[in-house]
Parts: structure tokens; C-alpha cells; sequence
């Protein structure tokens, strides 16, 4: 049948496969959750959130300095590891469930008398380390301070009671109390020398007794019963003038960066007193200052590769085989303006908050005020795709600005498959996009346990192409107005700066101030 068609070579041409199907996302779990009218505490809102690489242990960083984790029981139940179950022919219909584990104190509020600073004990960042022994390393740090960690299980430790037998004990009191009574009792002679008479009175007692020949002491044994414990191994401090505002591990599984505002350090996870400065930004002269670094990430599998992103809003891939000291990059990254649109917010909005390399490294997601960018590390004339999020807010610029809120970071994720990204807005919603190139999806969710309350679909708009053969332009989700659907003011004091999507699975957890909401689809 097809012969003809395919003009007599005999190859069968298959339909492009479709986007796929918009997600129907449901509420999980919800750690933290306030009741109507409780009042949030500063210290309890949350900074900081990482699921570490396989997706069973979540981990949260709070304004207090406390780092809390949860770990996967959904897997549990059934038995065996997750690869074991892959092999298996059992479909699950659980979505995913974490249970609270252990938190600790990671960081204290901390004074520098050299520069009369405080440093706040907020946590800035996670970063999950590779496990070892059953033992869980992570990286978490505030605006100066960056340690490592390692949560383990230990066995408790008991002392037993002494081994003795208590029917034979010496009077109507135990041996313990009446020999304990008289070992101070030391008899001293003129020379200063002394004997011990409770040593002899307590053998002679002993052995004219019969009750106990040899003193027995007692045992430290190990119990079944295991408790968590969170140990500092290392502290990396010192290396930063301004505030850290990225760490990232790299795929060698030995060292990890550090990014403040201008510079990036390279560490040895073994070593806390050196590191390496690899990008330095730094003018001469401050007054020439005109971009700082943003956010900064590793390839996920090239140890050589990392990028880092402006308040230009432009992202710079290096190499660090080039030279020790970075100061070229490989590649650029920059969205070029369009003639007239320029004007007193631009430079504000174009700032890059966060970058995350999608799972392979073949993507680069960047988040600034207005949108999200699905960037393409293969193309740098443009993003292939552009992601409308606060473009209902650009008539409130000058309100923004006046409050700060226009300087708010919002971060940015990708799903494990690359299909779809997502990212936080006010209100304590956060918005998920397709990003295949036929996907129509934009999906608005409220972080509550009704997250399709809010719900706003709003019609993709078609393509701009920057060049029709090289780059592809999507904008979705820009029709929204100040209100949604349903007339509801957006509340620019309720923000959803933190979310992060599981390595595996189409389940993402945000933060919205000390609550932490999860969903599934």
C-alpha cells in the first residue's frame, strides 16, 4: 500500500509523532501547612529546595538556617530497589509519598567584625552529593559559608548492667554502693606515699563472701535501635566578598563551583582551605561595573563544561580546558532587543534569576521577571523557545519597582523527559509549560490543595521566527490580564520563589512560604 507513496524505495514514512498530552496535575502532601490566620514566622519560610539524583530524598533549606529532609515511602512498600521494580511487570498507581526523615541546624547567624556585616543564617542553596555507604552528602550554603554534610544512621549505643548476680549481693545494699562508699578511703604515709585499704577491704569482702571472686564492669552494647545524625565533614569558608548565590556539583563527583556576584571559585570537595578562582568579573575600576553573575551551573556530564548567566540577561558557557582564569567563553548567549522597545525597566527585566541544563545538557533553561527561555547550546542566535509569565504585569512596572518587586528571583526546572518546564509567580502560583515544539500546553496552578482553583489556559500565540531556518520562537501564556479567569487579583506579597521537579517522574515540589506543597500528574 505504501510502495507508490514512498515513490517505489520501499520506506514506510510515519506520521511526526504529536506533542504530548497536557498533564492533569493533582495535590500529594503538604508539609507545614498553616492554619487560616496563622501568622508565618521569618525563620520558617523556605529558601531552598533539591531533590537529590534519584529522586527518593527531597531536601529544603529555610530562612532559620535549618536544612530539612524527606525521604521516598511510596518505593518502599513494595519491596527492592527502584530498578528492581522497573524490571517488573507491577504498574503503580500510587502517586509519589515522602515522609519527613530528619532536619538539622546547618548554619548561625554570624558577625564580620572586619567589615561590620552581619551574615544571615538563611540557606541560599542545596545541592545533593553522590551517597556512599548508605550515607546521604549534601552542600548547603548561606551568603558566605558553604559546608558539607553527611546524614547517616547509627546504631544506639547502651551500657548494659553490670554482670553480676544480685542475689548474692553483700548485705541488704549492692556491692556497687558499699565497695563505691569506701574506694575515697586512702591511708597516707609520712613520706607522702598512700595505700588503698578500700582496694583490700573490698577483695577481702569479695572473697570471704563468695559473692564475687573479680569486679565486673560494665558493657557498652549496640541496640537495634537507629537514630539519624547529621555531621558538618567540611566547611569551605572565606572565599567570597559578596553573597553566594549559586553551588553546583560537578559530574566528576569530586569537585563543585561557587558563583557570588563576581566571581566563580572551582573546590576540591577534600579540600576546605583552597580553591581556584575560574571567572572573575571584577573591573578595575567599580565605577566601570556593568553586569554581574547571576546564577551558575555544571554540564550535567561534561566535568569541563558550566555556564553562567548576567543581569544583562545574557548566558556564558566556558570551558575550562582553555585557560585556568575563564575570562573567554566558548559561547553566548543573549536575546537581542528590538528597536524602540527599550526604556528605564529594561535592563531590570532582563536580569537572568536562575539557569538549570536540562538532563541531558542538550538545554539550557533561564528564568528573568517576564519569562522563561529554552535555549539550545547548539544554536546561540536566540532561544528556541520563549515562555510568557509576568507579561500581564508590564503595565505595573513602576509599581513593581517601587516595592521591589520587580528585583524578586524566581527559579526555574525541568522535567526529567525535557518535555515540559516550570516556574513560580505571584500569588503562590507557578505555571508549567510544554516545551516540544508542536506542545500548546501553559497550565497555571495554585500551590493549595486544590491547585486547579486558579486554574487560567491560556491560548498559545503563534511562532516569531528570528531566522526562519535556525531558531524557533514560541510564546505561550501571554494573553493573561491582572486578574484570572475567575476575577481574582494577583497578590504580589504571596510569591512561589522555589520549586523543583523530580529527576523521574512528572511530580513537582514547591515552596510557598513555610509550607511545602507537592503534586503528581
Amino acid at each position: 500500500m505504501t510502495g507508490g507513496d514512498a515513490g517505489g524505495d520501499g520506506d514506510v514514512k510515519t506520521a511526526p509523532a504529536g506533542p504530548p498530552p497536557t498533564l492533569d496535575w493533582k495535590f500529594s502532601q503538604v508539609f507545614g501547612e498553616r492554619t487560616a490566620g496563622e501568622e508565618v514566622q521569618e525563620v520558617d519560610i523556605i529558601s531552598a529546595i533539591e531533590f537529590n539524583k534519584s529522586g527518593d530524598h527531597l531536601a529544603t533549606g529555610d530562612r532559620g538556617g535549618r536544612v530539612v529532609l524527606f525521604e521516598r515511602t511510596d518505593t518502599k512498600e513494595h519491596g527492592g530497589s527502584r530498578k528492581d521494580l522497573e524490571k517488573t511487570d507491577y504498574q503503580s498507581n500510587r502517586h509519589p509519598e515522602f515522609r519527613y526523615k530528619t532536619e538539622f541546624q546547618s548554619h548561625e547567624p554570624e558577625f564580620d567584625y572586619l567589615k561590620s556585616l552581619e551574615i544571615e543564617e538563611k540557606i541560599n542553596k542545596i545541592k545533593w552529593c553522590q551517597t556512599a555507604n548508605g550515607a546521604l552528602f549534601l552542600l548547603s550554603t548561606n551568603d558566605k559559608t558553604i559546608k558539607f554534610w553527611k546524614v547517616q544512621e547509627k546504631k544506639a549505643k547502651k551500657v548494659a548492667e553490670m554482670n553480676m548476680d544480685s542475689l548474692k549481693a553483700v548485705g541488704n545494699g549492692s556491692i556497687a554502693s558499699s565497695s563505691v562508699s569506701s574506694i575515697n578511703k586512702l591511708s597516707h604515709t609520712t613520706n607522702g606515699e598512700h595505700t588503698d585499704k578500700s582496694c583490700i577491704s573490698m577483695n577481702k569482702d569479695f572473697s570471704s563472701s563468695g559473692a564475687i571472686q573479680s569486679l565486673r564492669l560494665p558493657v557498652v552494647v549496640t541496640s537495634n535501635e537507629t537514630s539519624l545524625v547529621a555531621r558538618c565533614r567540611r566547611v569551605y569558608a572565606h572565599a567570597h566578598d559578596y553573597h553566594i548565590n549559586s553551588i553546583s556539583n560537578n559530574s566528576d563527583g569530586e569537585t563543585f563551583i561557587s558563583a557570588d556576584d563576581l566571581r566563580i571559585n572551582l573546590w576540591n570537595l577534600e579540600i576546605s582551605n583552597q580553591s581556584f578562582n575560574i571567572v572573575d568579573v571584577k573591573p578595575a575600576n567599580m565605577e566601570d561595573l556593568t553586569e554581574v553573575i547571576t546564577s551558575a551551573e555544571f554540564h550535567p556530564t561534561h566535568c569541563n563544561t558550566l555556564a553562567y548567566s548576567s543581569s544583562k540577561g545574557s548566558i556564558r558557557l566556558i570551558d575550562l580546558r582553555q585557560s585556568a582564569l575563564c575570562d573567554r567563553h566558548s559561547k553566548l548567549f543573549e536575546e537581542h532587543e528590538t528597536l524602540g522597545s527599550r526604556s528605564f525597566f529594561t535592563e531590570i527585566i532582563a536580569s537572568i534569576s536562575d539557569i538549570k541544563f536540562g538532563r541531558d545538557g542538550r538545554y539550557i533553561l533561564s528564568r528573568d521577571y517576564m519569562t522563561l527561555k529554552l535555549w539550545d547550546i547548539n544554536m546561540d542566535a536566540g532561544p528556541v523557545s520563549t515562555f510568557q509569565v509576568h507579561e500581564y504585569l508590564r503595565p505595573k512596572l513602576c509599581d513593581l519597582y517601587e516595592n521591589d518587586s520587580i528585583f524578586d528571583k524566581f527559579e526555574c526546572c525541568l522535567s526529567g523527559d525535557g518535555q515540559r518546564v516550570a516556574t513560580g509567580s505571584y500569588s503562590n502560583l507557578f505555571r508549567v509549560f510544554g516545551s516540544t515544539p508542536t506542545s500548546t500546553e501553559a497550565t497555571t496552578l495554585e500551590a493549595s490543595k486544590n491547585p486547579m482553583r486558579r486554574q487560567v489556559q491560556t491560548p498559545s500565540r503563534p511562532s516569531r521566527s528570528l531566522s526562519s531556518s535556525i531558531t524557533r520562537v514560541v510564546r505561550r501564556g501571554g494573553e493573561s490580564t491582572g486578574n484570572d479567569t475567575n476575577g481574582n487579583s494577583f497578590d504580589f506579597t504571596t510569591k512561589l520563589l522555589h520549586l523543583a521537579w523530580h529527576p523521574t517522574e512528572n511530580s513537582i515540589a514547591c515552596a510557598a512560604a513555610n509550607s511545602l506543597y507537592m503534586y503528581y500528574a
